[in-house]
């Protein structure tokens, strides 16, 4: 009953959310304004016709003046539709609404859905070729064997576009990636393996095809189906594709051919190999039981019969899931990008190559987080990325544009294939593009950057990527063997002493100097010598601060946990001077229509004048080292005097002392949020605006204010932060703040990475 109730509850939660708020998974939105008699005028009658024109004049055009070039159909039948088969055109529908989704979310593909109401496999070509002006792809879903081999053969032949069956070639890619590394683990090479196949539709012989071009002998190839062994003379259950396998032999069956085999692929049903042929199989084999939605054999009963198999399924429940969606969001935006006019063999197996050493190298943090607890370090149980890996964009849809180009099928070629991965990079993370300046500025020297919290696993991952893509070199503060176990535990390669120093709060030499000189700094404010060196043992904010003080380390990076004010305590105490104090404390959120900072979230509850004319000067200071000019505004209640409030007061009095001396940069105020960023808005109410433009830099009159700001456009406006970087201290500390991420502490580490003298 309890099982009944779940599966009830289940279906029910996935109906409502298909139904609700509004019916489908999908929806068309204009990518142009529409908002006057003018655009009305560019988008149809009569602007629209030199778009026709041109495109008339020069066909490859569509790609500029139409949406072509990024819009992928999903076409199917329903006669073969995953776990549910012939279910027809229009059962199919919310199957291919998702697939349609999964192209949106990973790759930034617009797709539509196509289902059609014809089973013949000739007249289904013959609609998806007339088709052909109106997407840069064809995705075929879900067609039955054998007619899904005759509607893609005719499809390629006839159209200039890619025409990619996905149930065939993805979960042949992937196949071919996880196979890769699991005869890297298993010490084995593709052609010296036997392979046992069952299963002979259309994914079943699209992998068995590939793993021959990967170097596999098709000698050494067995595939079974529901008849038993593919053998030559056979005519029951034949297809010509089953056929190409067929195997001079007398015996007959998936337990007489098992033994020896290097790699089980199936792609059959459930409980088809048995736990005793797995006995009969060679050492440490490998196991693709990928019939969905129960495996070919159980991964438990593997384990007792061959410990020392690797298993991968079509689950996500157990290791190693074959999941299409590693490989056609990314092949298809590699071949979308260069306009490439078929989908070929080398593009598939770059995209193998791409997926198969994304595996291998250290686990993405934003991966990490999306499987909470899942333990992703290359081996038996993770030969392939997870799809929440940001990274597969870069890698696999690069990797494909290359061979693209290489294999003479591009007819939009990029200029500069790094510049193009950048690019693809900068859409997956956010904060690329902007952040790029400041990397560059930090390459150009190796500064130690100390992290007060070493133990945080966020931690551990962005010193990871530090030495992996910085020339800083990272300090942890925390326990030698936490760290280290909290590193392999989260499948990173650095370890504690070899790829980094290690402070030990519990041990360490520098202990009598580090206590004594924070005695020193703080002995006339009641810190005795026994409080000193409780706080030196205990307190790992206040000995990162006193490590940069005693010239130990060029900066710290604190906050992951606690609250910001008690960190910027020990900070102040320690690091500030009478030149040196904390001013304000500067959020930059990455936005959908570009960059805007906050300030000050922080440090001042209630700023005076002179505090907020110094944080203004800073920001200004700070915009800069992103190659950004500033338009700061000074955001207020009042607007250009119209109130006697005292936010409005200070605002105008931080103006006087701003405008007492000559600035480089632009700045205005006090006004209202809505005017410093629509500037037409403020042209109508102050016209002598010194401002040009949008603001990029809103100024506030108390924390309260910038902090909410900052926090709605994280929460709803679904803005990246870098930061809050604190502002005023010379650049040796920064506080963030405990939702921060591992990609955000590397943007805070290569701030913090930049030379003294360009901050302030």
């Amino acid at each position: 009953m309890a099982d009944d109730s779940r599966k009830e509850a289940l279906r029910k939660a996935a109906l409502d959310y298909h139904e609700f708020p509004k019916p489908g998974k999908l929806e068309i939105r204009a990518t142009k304004p529409l908002a006057n008699g003018r655009d009305l005028s560019l988008a149809y009658s009569p602007g629209v016709a030199e778009a026709c024109l041109e495109i008339k004049a020069d066909p490859s055009t569509s790609s500029r003046y139409t949406s072509r070039g990024n819009l992928v159909a999903v076409i199917s039948n329903g006669s073969a539709v995953l776990g549910l088969g012939n279910i027809g055109a229009a059962a199919s529908k919310p199957v291919m609404e998702g697939k349609a989704v999964l192209f949106k979310k990973f790759a930034n593909i617009d797709c539509f859905d196509i289902e059609v109401n014809e089973s013949d496999p000739e007249k289904l070509a013959d609609i998806v070729c007339s088709l052909e002006p109106t997407f840069g792809a064809i995705n075929l879903e879900d067609i039955k064997a054998p007619d899904c081999f005759i509607v893609e053969q005719l499809c390629r032949e006839r159209m200039n576009i890619p025409v990619f069956h996905d149930d065939q070639h993805g979960t042949a890619i992937v196949v071919g990636a996880a196979a890769t590394n699991a005869l890297l683990v298993q010490n084995k090479k593709f052609e010296d393996i036997k392979v046992v196949s069952t299963g002979g539709g259309a994914a079943g012989i699209a992998c068995l095809n590939m793993l021959l071009k990967l170097g596999v002998k098709r000698e050494n190839v067995w595939l079974c189906d529901i008849a038993g062994l593919v053998y030559e003379g056979r005519t029951e259950e034949m297809t010509p594709q089953k056929a190409a396998y067929a195997q001079k032999s007398d015996l007959r069956t998936l337990d007489d051919v098992v033994e020896g085999a290097d790699l089980f692929l199936g792609l059959s049903g459930p409980g088809v190999l048995k736990p005793e042929m797995v006995s009969k199989m060679a050492k440490a084999p490998i196991i693709f039981a990928l019939a969905n939605p129960n495996p070919e054999i159980d991964p438990a009963d593997l384990a007792k019969v061959a410990p020392d198999a690797i298993i991968a399924t079509g689950r996500s429940d157990y290791p190693n899931q074959v999941n299409n969606v590693l490989c056609f969001p990314f092949i298809f935006r590699g071949a979308l990008d260069v306009g490439a006019s078929e989908i070929n063999d080398e593009m598939k197996i770059a995209c193998i190559e791409g997926i198969a050493a994304l595996a291998r190298a250290t686990t993405s943090a934003e991966a990490a987080a999306a499987y909470s607890g899942e333990r992703m370090t290359f081996g038996p149980d993770y030969l392939i990325p997870k799809p929440f890996d940001p990274r597969l964009m870069g890698v696999v849809a690069t990797a494909v544009a290359r061979a693209a180009m290489k294999s003479g099928v591009a007819t939009r070629p990029v200029d500069d294939i790094e510049a193009y991965k950048a690019s693809l990079d900068q859409s997956v993370f956010k904060s690329a593009m902007i952040m790029r300046p400041v990397f560059a500025a930090a390459s150009q020297v190796e500064r130690r950057i100390a992290f007060a919290e070493g133990e945080n696993e966020s931690v551990l991952r962005a010193a990871n990527a530090m030495i992996e893509e910085t020339t800083d070199k990272p300090i942890l503060i925390g326990r030698p063997d936490v760290i280290a176990m909290r590193a392999e535990r989260a499948g990173l390669k650095i370890r504690p002493g070899v790829d980094f120093e290690i402070v030990n709060p519990e041990s360490d030499s520098r202990y009598r100097q580090y206590w004594q000189a924070y005695h020193g700094l703080m002995q006339r404010k009641g810190v005795t010598p026994d409080l000193a060196k409780a706080i030196m043992r205990t307190n790992t904010t206040a000995i990162g601060a006193i490590m940069v003080q005693q010239d130990h380390a060029d900066s710290l990076i604190c906050g992951t946990f606690g609250q910001y004010l008690w960190h910027l305590n020990y900070l102040t105490q320690i690091l500030g001077t009478e030149k040196l104090h904390p001013v304000g404390a500067l959020s930059l959120m990455i936005l959908e229509d570009g960059p805007l900072f906050i300030a000050d979230t922080h440090v001042h509850p209630e700023p005076t004048p002179q505090q907020i004319a110094e944080t203004v000067i800073a920001t200004a200071r700070h915009i800069r080292r992103f190659r950004t000019e500033p338009q700061i505004a000074l955001c207020s209640h009042s607007q250009f005097g119209n109130l006697d409030c005292d936010t409005g007061r200070r605002m105008r009095a931080a103006l006087e002392i701003l405008d007492s001396e000559p600035r480089d940069f632009a700045y205005e105020g006090e006004m209202h949020t809505d005017s410093a960023l629509d500037p037409e808005l403020r042209n109508r109410i102050f016209p002598a605006s010194r401002l040009t433009g949008p603001a990029n830099a809103l100024v506030f009159a108390n924390a309260d204010a910038a902090s909410g700001v900052r926090n709605i456009l994280k929460t709803k406006g679904g803005g990246l932060e870098v930061g809050p970087i604190l502002m005023g201290l010379g650049n040796r500390a920064h506080v963030v703040t405990p939702s921060i991420t591992a990609r955000g502490l590397l943007n805070m580490s290569a701030i913090a990475g930049t030379p003294v003298s360009d901050y302030g």
